[in-house]
């Protein structure tokens, strides 16, 4: 197969292209190639697509930049993650939003059986520190292959990673910019070291500047690819709220630890907590319990096999997966069938409706 990179990563350069707008050039034109080579009757007989907006495609400044930026993900031995291949990371896939083109240092696999994000504050506490070191620990405990991801920003993001280290899990550090650099820079030492089992992540080419547009833009990355975001520390503003509020719009779990009512670097969590938008977290054993991660004591009763006569070859896949697994967590169920999480709702809704599956708290899905 032909190396697409060059179109790939100039897909995401085109001036006046957004994501929305370059997954339907893709789904219209089928290929990141044809979008530059092809009759440009073709892109002309796209609908909503204006002149203005073919020049941008077509200018040769494009395929120029692009060229540039190939030889420096060639130049530091970058992997380039396209919406479209098996290792892009399968939770963020589902997102409308989502990035179709990331860049990552070092090769570690997005696609782990559990995987939650962890901020915070970058103004933490003692107490946030310690509930981040002691909680990651119990965790890797019962999930040594559970993969932590955060911001590398200070505070609770940098405490997560280090202790995720100090752990031996992997780690996965999304960032605001390009991986020509790295912000803040006192924290290089740690971003080098999680590359031996983990990875720095970001959509942004070389020469992006850590602008704080930027960050908002990264903290959909953080959500998407996780099964659940913990906050740990918060104010009454900042970027872990907006982290939880997207991550509630992606239907991902969230969780935040509380604290005394008069805690300034507690009250963003106390709020959400308030508000029933985040479970209230007091250990590792709170978020096993609510994500269905305790190992089940007893095998489920097999279903009988005439039931299946009555399930589409869909819902078949689904049963046949949770008898397998035993009960998982939606967005563990959307990665492993390759359905998008708002479609695989629907099919667990009409399974329980015919009372063969059963939803239990924190969006966990088992067979009756």
């Amino acid at each position: 197969m032909p190396d697409k990179s060059l179109y790939r990563i100039a897909l995401t350069l085109i001036k006046g292209v957004g994501v929305m707008h370059a997954r339907n050039l893709m789904d219209v034109v089928g290929d990141e190639e044809s979008i530059f080579k092809d009759d440009i009757r073709k892109l002309e007989s796209i609908p909503r697509i204006s002149r203005k907006l073919i020049e941008e495609i077509r200018k040769p400044s494009v395929l120029q930049q692009a060229e540039k930026e190939l030889e420096f993900v060639t130049k530091n031995n970058l992997r380039l993650l396209f919406y479209t291949d098996a290792d892009y990371p399968q939770r963020l896939s589902s997102c409308v939003d989502a990035p179709i083109l990331m860049y990552a240092k070092g090769n570690v696999d997005f696609n782990r059986k559990k995987v939650i994000a962890i901020v915070g504050s970058r103004n933490e506490t003692r107490y946030g520190q310690d509930f981040c070191r002691s909680f990651i620990r119990d965790l890797a405990v019962q999930f040594p292959d559970i993969q932590i991801v955060s911001g590398l920003a200070y505070g609770i993001d940098i405490n997560a990673h280090r202790a995720a280290l100090q752990n031996r899990l992997s780690t996965v550090a999304v960032l605001g910019h390009g991986l020509d650099r790295i912000y803040p820079a006192v924290h290089r030492q740690t971003a080098i070291e999680l590359l031996q089992t983990g990875a720095l992540l970001t959509e942004f080419p070389s020469g992006n500047k850590p602008d704080r547009h930027n960050f908002v833009k990264r903290n959909r990355i953080v959500a998407g690819m996780s099964d659940a975001v913990v906050v740990v520390e918060s104010g009454e503003k900042g970027g872990s709220l907006t982290t939880a509020d997207i991550a509630n719009s992606y239907f991902r779990e969230v969780f935040a630890v509380p604290g005394r009512v008069n805690d300034r670097m507690s009250t963003g969590c106390n709020r959400l907590i308030s508000d029933n938008k985040a479970v209230l977290l007091q250990s590792a054993a709170d978020l096993m319990k609510h994500m269905g991660w305790e190992e089940s004591k007893t095998k489920e009763t097999p279903l009988q096999r005439d039931l299946f006569l009555e399930l589409t070859e869909t819902e078949a896949k689904v049963i046949n997966l949770l008898q397998s697994e035993g009960a998982m967590q939606v967005n563990a169920l959307s990665v492993s069938l390759n359905i998008p999480v708002t479609e695989l709702f629907m099919i667990l809704l009409e399974l329980e409706i015919k009372n063969i599956v059963a939803s239990l708290p924190g969006g966990i899905f088992k067979t009756v």
